[in-house]
């Protein structure tokens, strides 16, 4: 009897568990802590996924066969470590490995070292130093915390004045806690994102996808976790994604294991296609999200076997659909602000497209919104412009009168 735990909450979980669950391997499937929507795929526990000692704990009780790690914290407070150490098998990097996540200057630092391209960079801790610095750089300039910020520690700014704002934040007032600042040369161009299996140097493909990371159309206001994504990029060539894989992908999971870090998991290259070519903006440890819930709604083959296939050194086999699929976030109004919690959703049954749910639970037999991000609409089509529209009609069935959604997924590539 196969038991698997995925740890996480939010959409990126509600996908991984469905293609867990479809496999014929797989006999039970556990969330921790899970949502409302997760509940269709796994049976949640309530368990947060900082509380690594009570996970742990659960695992040897249930006899987990396989714990799948979704988001950042978790990893950075070194779960797999703690998972290694008991004998639990687990899908993830080391606390060590996931520097290239948690530590926006370590990742600099390995990328120049190995030659792995990415933009010029300085690491600052002192904000006078750093103000200083950039008054001789050109604008926009790209501003890192150091650390974890839940997708919200990258700024651009665009004038001296923003710069200025948000390091004293950061390097002064500590909004996002102790830590120093990356401050990068600004990279125009394609942004992609790219999902890799790894173990060690053996490196797996997925299907690059694409993101929105601002709150409005046009890549207007303030960043957020993601407001939508598609696959089947228009602006890569075989070639573009030959070299993603070869001289990012690759040489980083090859560099890790140069620095006694070997890296298992899931490695997510935050691309760019520039006029000087592909460069490297960020690195996750994880499955990104939203990017998640679009390529694995594509994956056609078993997650479940080819993430045990990659853990044992055998091969795994990865079949995609290679028709596009595009997904919209329908967030709490007010996001990536302050917003309601609670407020009671309906949400139809679709037979083409799938929902994820992203930040919902069960109130009184009822779904209500428990995130700032609350729900991605999903569907594929022949075309990209097809599945935007499939997308896009699916929306129509959900009573938004308190979500918000941007209309512009896709729309600049059709």
């Amino acid at each position: 009897m196969i038991k698997v735990l995925v740890i996480g909450s939010g959409g990126r979980c509600d996908a991984i568990c469905r293609k867990i669950k479809e496999s014929e391997l797989v006999d039970f499937v556990f969330c921790a802590p899970g949502n409302a929507g997760i509940a269709r795929h796994a049976i949640n526990i309530p368990i947060n996924v900082e509380e690594i000692d009570k996970l742990a704990d659960f695992a040897l009780k249930e006899k987990i066969d396989l714990t799948i790690v979704g988001p950042e914290a978790s990893l950075s407070l070194g779960i797999v470590n703690k998972f290694n150490d008991l004998g639990l098998k687990i899908f993830g990097p080391t606390k060590e490995a996931a520097l290239i996540e948690s530590s926006k200057s370590f990742a600099k630092e390995l990328m120049k070292k190995y030659n792995i391209p990415t933009a010029n960079y300085e690491v600052f801790t002192d904000y006078n130093n750093a103000i200083n610095y950039i008054k001789n750089k050109k604008l926009p300039i790209v501003l890192k915390y150091d650390g974890l910020a839940a997708g919200k520690g990258v700024i651009i700014a665009k004038t001296y004045e923003e710069a200025n704002t948000n390091l004293y934040e950061m390097l002064v007032n500590k909004e996002f806690g102790e830590a120093k600042v990356v401050i990068e040369d600004f990279l125009e161009g394609e942004e992609f994102s790219y999902m890799c299996f790894v173990n060690g140097s053996k490196v797996y493909k997925m299907i690059p996808a694409r993101d929105y990371k601002r709150i409005n159309d046009n890549d207007l206001g303030p960043n957020t976790g993601g407001m939508g994504a598609f696959t089947s990029l228009p602006f890569l060539t075989p070639a573009d994604e030959d070299f993603a894989y070869q001289e990012i992908m690759v040489k980083t999971a090859d560099a890790l294991v140069k620095e006694g870090k070997p890296f298992l998991g899931v490695l997510y290259g935050g691309l760019i296609k520039t006029e000087d070519g592909i460069k490297v903006i960020e690195f996750n440890a994880r499955f990104g999200d939203p990017e998640t819930e679009v390529v694995l709604h594509s994956l056609d083959s078993d997650l479940y076997k080819a993430i045990i296939d990659i853990m044992n050194g055998n091969e795994p086999t990865l079949i995609f659909d290679k028709r596009p699929t595009l997904g919209v976030v329908l967030t709490s109004i007010g996001y990536p602000g302050k917003y309601e919690k609670g407020v009671k959703l309906f949400i139809p049954p679709f037979d083409d497209g799938y929902v994820y749910h992203m930040g919902t639970k069960l109130e009184n037999d009822n779904i209500v919104t428990n995130g700032g991000r609350v729900l991605m609409c999903v569907a594929s089509g022949y075309t990209l412009e097809e599945a935007r529209v499939n997308a896009y009609e699916m929306i129509k069935e959900i009573d938004t009168k308190n979500l918000y959604y941007r209309k512009d997924i896709g729309l600049k590539f059709i």
